[in-house]
């Protein structure tokens, strides 16, 4: 299913950004296994998310992946935690996500567009 189309000036509101994943851990309390990451977005410093993105991710391999983020979100309270972007990745048909990232290495808080 096709969504609705949006304007451009829609699409300009959404500042997504690159960053290198700095840390991963478990996140137990979540009501979907996730994982919490702290992310650097270069001048825009380091933010927190909660990724469902355990089927296809160990968390020893996140460490170091440069990723494509939704910086500009508000806060959103999952379980005790407060995640501050969201990661960008690709659904597939059993709802596992494969995380958008770069093919270079680039660096951090550069603008997608």
């Amino acid at each position: 299913m096709i969504k609705p189309e949006i304007s451009w000036d829609n699409f300009e509101k959404i500042d997504i950004r690159t960053g290198t994943i700095l840390s991963a851990a478990d996140f137990p309390k979540a009501k979907n296994p996730s994982y919490q990451l702290e992310i650097d977005f270069g001048q825009l410093g380091i933010k927190k998310s909660s990724a469902q993105i355990t089927d296809l991710y160990e968390k020893e391999g996140l460490i170091g992946k440069q990723i494509i983020a939704i910086v500009n979100f508000p806060k959103k309270q999952i379980a005790n935690f407060f995640s501050e972007c969201l990661i960008l990745g690709v659904i597939g048909e059993n709802k596992e996500v494969t995380i958008l990232s770069t093919t270079l290495p680039v660096e951090n808080g550069l603008s997608i567009g």
